[in-house]
């Protein structure tokens, strides 16, 4: 069997309600991201913790030492699990993300988080393209209303649109409840 890792991307307090950025159902996929992060620590698997900073001050949220910067208290690491702190949409960008993955033989990577039309999306594809096999649980991640051109777009599209395009060529696309009861 090949190695995984669950990777936790970006489950931080500005995405939650009372956050600078709050996503819709940040709640609902944080619950379900717990549920992950215990069978994979039950199974002795990696669990990896993505953390997102921007390095202004000024930036709209995940500003540098803020409250809003932190993991959100749902899915703190334990001290065996890293922390990756990140500063762009892709986690492996100019960070130990693939130095960590490969030092533990690490083959399979399992995506949950924030938000799928970024950080979940940039990560995935990422992935892929260095060769990992990637699975996106889709009721683990969550997304916001976005604007186009005068067009608002509901966040349960957003969601959609990437999860089907990730699905399409660069991830298996599953719920939580399809991974937890697959023979792994």
């Amino acid at each position: 069997m090949a190695k995984q890792a669950l990777i936790v991307v970006d489950i931080q307090n500005d995405y939650f309600p009372q956050g600078k950025w709050p996503l819709v159902g940040a709640d609902a996929a944080a619950d379900n991201a717990v549920r992950l992060i215990a069978a994979f620590r039950e199974a002795g698997d990696s669990v990896v913790h993505i953390r997102h900073e921007f390095t202004s001050p000024d930036a709209p949220f995940f500003t540098p030492g803020s409250d809003g910067a932190k993991l959100h208290p749902k899915v703190l690491n334990r001290a065996d699990e890293p922390v990756v702190l990140k500063h762009f949409v892709n986690s492996f960008r100019e960070t130990e993300l693939q130095s960590i993955l490969d030092e533990q033989g690490i083959k399979e990577l399992v995506v949950v988080g924030s938000m799928s039309h970024m950080c979940v999306d940039g990560i995935t594809r990422a992935a892929a393209d260095l060769g990992y096999t990637v699975t996106v649980i889709h009721d683990a991640c969550a997304s916001r209303d976005l604007e186009f051109n005068g067009l608002t777009v509901p966040a349960a599209h957003v969601h959609a649109a990437f999860m089907s395009a990730l699905r399409f060529a660069y991830a298996s696309v599953i719920s939580t409840d399809e991974f937890l009861s697959a023979d792994r």
